[in-house]
């Protein structure tokens, strides 16, 4: 049996049924895949049904209106060629995620969040119309406010589980120059950090950062602070960005290369080698939105047993303890992360399954071992505990149970609207089979 997996590269048995004509495609498919970008088993199919429907060649560009924004797509179009086809006529994507890999549909299904949450939103409250192929088999047009309302919202962050996307209708957003104004600091520890970047976000609409999470004591959380802000084109450079060159990372690293001494050690490195302590200027659009894009396969370096990606939001009427709380978990159980991103959110959307809400969200990336589980277990404990919850486009490890008492909101709404929009769940996903109690 062939085998799939997430970015997190971590196998599942499945096989990948690709075509152009996407409506026939998905005709009775079990499930949608894009790019394969979320890092878990969101995009995997169950175990008793391993053929998914792959949207990566229904790529095509629809249409685009430049008097109002509006772009229409095929759900496999990704958000890589959306900039570089468009950002030239000076628009681009309203909300982008860290990685441009991902496609229309993947966008939506995940309801994608950037850097400019805290201004702009989730990716679906910049979609203006869905087509769907229902379980059914139906055709159908959502719409935000208007024909199949619920089904809309209930797709917006709902994982595939609502429908297979056809067609995505977006507002792209007008910029005033291809390139950036970044601004950066160090920050000493991770209270600090929290009221820098609540600060930063007052005065920017792109604001995120790295942190240490592994230092530990007073400079728990220290960290490197990014804002920024598409630059006004009389301080822009007057060429246009040339594409950056990639690397690929040729092999995947052995397990014992990353350990808590390795990490510590590149945290220490990373840190430090920002001098002077405030810096700032023009950088490019791919090094400020898309860093590790520049090192293809970069998910190689985690090993042979793959990583998970942690990421929740912890609300704002937790209080400015919250993120070092959270952190004390991981550092006391010997958890160990290169990649330690903080981001400002601001208030949730109407998508019943997304994932933001005001507060700040924290991202872990965690090589799999043997105390994976217990590990998350933990945290997703003080998450709940903190009032918080967790990204599904990131997990593989969140017992049922934890997700439900993260999700008393607007669980039980999503769960009635795929009672009415499929109600013999025929779509499913490994995802919703360990968390929702699907049929596998």
């Amino acid at each position: 049996m062939e085998t799939l997996s997430g970015w997190g590269r971590i196998p599942a048995p499945g096989t990948q049924k690709l075509s152009e004509d996407l409506e026939r495609l998905t005709d009775g498919a079990v499930l949608c895949r894009g790019l394969g970008r979320s890092y878990g088993d969101s995009a995997l199919p169950p175990v008793g049904h391993p053929e998914v429907a792959t949207t990566v060649l229904a790529d095509r560009i629809l249409g685009f209106d430049e008097s109002s924004g509006i772009l229409r797509a095929e759900a496999g179009v990704s958000i890589e060629q959306l900039n570089l086809r468009l950002l030239p006529r000076g628009y681009f994507v309203p909300v982008t995620p860290g990685t441009q890999f991902v496609t229309m549909g993947g966008a939506v299904a995940a309801d994608v969040h950037g850097k400019s949450h805290h201004v702009d939103g989730c990716f679906g409250e910049h979609v203006t119309r869905l087509k769907m192929r229902l379980a059914d088999g139906r055709v159908v047009v959502a719409e935000p406010d208007g024909e199949n309302e619920d089904l809309f919202w209930a797709t917006v962050g709902g994982m595939g589980l609502t429908g297979h996307i056809l067609e995505v209708d977006i507002r792209m957003q007008a910029v005033r120059s291809p390139w950036i104004w970044q601004e950066t600091k160090r920050v000493d520890d991770i209270d600090t950090y929290i009221d820098s970047l609540k600060d930063a976000a007052s005065k920017f609409p792109m604001t995120m950062g790295w942190i240490d999470c592994l230092s530990r004591g007073k400079n728990m959380g220290r960290g490197i602070l990014m804002a920024g802000n598409w630059a006004d084109p009389e301080r822009a450079p007057k060429r246009y960005p040339k594409p950056l060159p990639r690397i690929t990372m040729p092999f995947e690293l052995p397990s014992f290369v990353l350990n808590r001494f390795s990490i510590s050690a590149f945290n220490f490195a990373f840190y430090w080698k920002h001098l002077p302590r405030e810096m700032r200027g023009i950088v490019h659009w791919q090094t400020f939105f898309y860093p590790l894009d520049m090192i293809r396969e970069w998910n190689r370096m985690y090993g042979p047993r793959g990583f998970t990606q942690y990421q929740c939001v912890l609300p704002e009427s937790a209080g400015r303890g919250a993120a070092r709380r959270v952190l004390d978990i991981l550092t006391r159980r010997g958890g160990a992360s290169f990649l330690c991103v903080i981001k400002d959110c601001g208030p949730e959307n109407r998508g019943l399954l997304s994932f933001p809400m005001k507060g700040t969200s924290i991202a872990l990336d965690i090589a799999v071992r043997d105390d994976t589980q217990a590990l998350v277990d933990a945290l997703n404990e003080k998450v709940i505990e903190e009032g918080g919850r967790i990204y599904l486009a990131k997990d593989s490890f969140t017992r049922p149970e934890h997700f439900r008492e993260m999700e008393k909101r607007r669980l039980p709404a999503f769960l009635a609207a795929r009672d009415k929009w499929d109600p013999k769940r025929r779509i499913r996903s490994a995802q919703s089979v360990r968390l929702f109690g699907d049929p596998a």
